[in-house]
């Protein structure tokens, strides 16, 4: 047999198993890392979602929490697993943009994932203690004018997506206001409440439950649009600091190398889990916005903003607590 012919039968022939195994995708459990606590706002969105997505794929998918490092550890483990799509990672704007300019080594790079699909967009919501004599963006702006450095801003931690969006909002509005960074979602929260901190700017989904019960007053969202689940609220764009359009933003990656049909199957599923009525309701009662697309969707999203996290990281000289 020709020397150059036996070696493109043996190469078709390799490459059969391959394409059978991807097209039989998933014959087992899925594995997803979700790189944060349990019961935290991630947490609960991928629980909201994945579910639907096993039950389209007729497999099951198992989360698991690894937290650590603001999301790098469990990113880290993902980028270093099998390439065959049964390990998976649920990824934000912190694992694939923040922590890589605030963190001197993250232990993967952006290269090492294929996206598989976005998830959402959560809007976050500037709220102040009902102590605060303001009742909106221009008196808040006004009233920190008129006292600098005396009031402060709460955060989950330097670096964090609260902490960018606070220092977002410092350097817009010109206000001096003092950050004071929490070790966590949790804490920052508590500190608001008790009156230790005056202002924060979080994730709808972790304030709204707050303000509904009439224990903070929301003054507006940091979208460029306003949120449907809240379309009374205004945006900061609309009350005055022109240009303001910050949102967090998660989806569904594999290890690179994971095989075209695997990606396209499960991006498929993701998408149908994503436009299911009840999925949607339940995504928008935390805020969160549902946004389907394509795997060249999710990743040209990544690369368009991750100099903008990048830059607001610079700018703030955040530092790793």
């Amino acid at each position: 047999m020709n020397r150059r012919f036996a070696c493109a039968v043996f190469s078709v022939l390799a490459f059969l198993p391959a394409v059978s195994w991807a097209q039989s995708y998933p014959s087992r459990p899925i594995r997803l890392i979700v790189p944060f606590p349990p019961a935290g706002g991630a947490d609960n969105l991928a629980r909201i979602v994945l579910p639907k997505v096993a039950e389209l794929l007729g497999q099951s998918i198992v989360i698991d929490n690894k937290p650590g490092a603001g999301g790098n550890l469990g990113s880290e483990q993902v980028a270093r697993a099998a390439p065959d799509g049964y390990t998976l990672l649920y990824g934000t704007n912190g694992t694939h943009g923040i922590n890589h300019a605030l963190y001197t080594r993250t232990g993967f790079e952006l290269r090492d994932f294929v996206a598989l699909g976005r998830m959402s967009y959560i809007p976050a919501v500037l709220v102040v203690s009902p102590a605060l004599p303001v009742n909106n963006i221009q008196q808040l702006v006004a009233y920190l004018k008129a006292n600098p450095n005396k009031v402060s801003f709460a955060s989950a931690g330097n670096g964090t997506t609260s902490h960018m969006a606070g220092e977002s909002f410092r350097r817009m509005a010109d206000v001096d206001i003092q950050h004071i960074p929490y070790k966590g979602g949790g804490p920052a929260l508590t500190g608001l409440l008790s009156g230790d901190v005056q202002i924060m700017i979080d994730l709808t989904a972790n304030l709204m439950p707050q303000v509904r019960a009439g224990k903070l007053r929301a003054l507006a969202v940091t979208s460029k649009q306003r949120v449907p689940s809240l379309p009374d609220l205004p945006t900061l764009d609309e009350s005055g600091l022109k240009g303001f359009d910050l949102v967090a933003s998660d989806g569904i990656y594999a290890p690179i190398g994971t095989p075209v049909m695997v990606v396209e199957k499960f991006n498929a599923a993701l998408n149908r889990a994503l436009a299911d009525p009840e999925v949607m309701e339940r995504l928008r009662a935390r805020g969160a916005e549902p946004i389907a697309g394509t795997p060249q969707e999710h990743a040209a999203h990544i690369t368009r903003e991750f100099p903008m996290w990048a830059k607001l990281v610079r700018d703030s000289g955040a530092k790793v607590d």
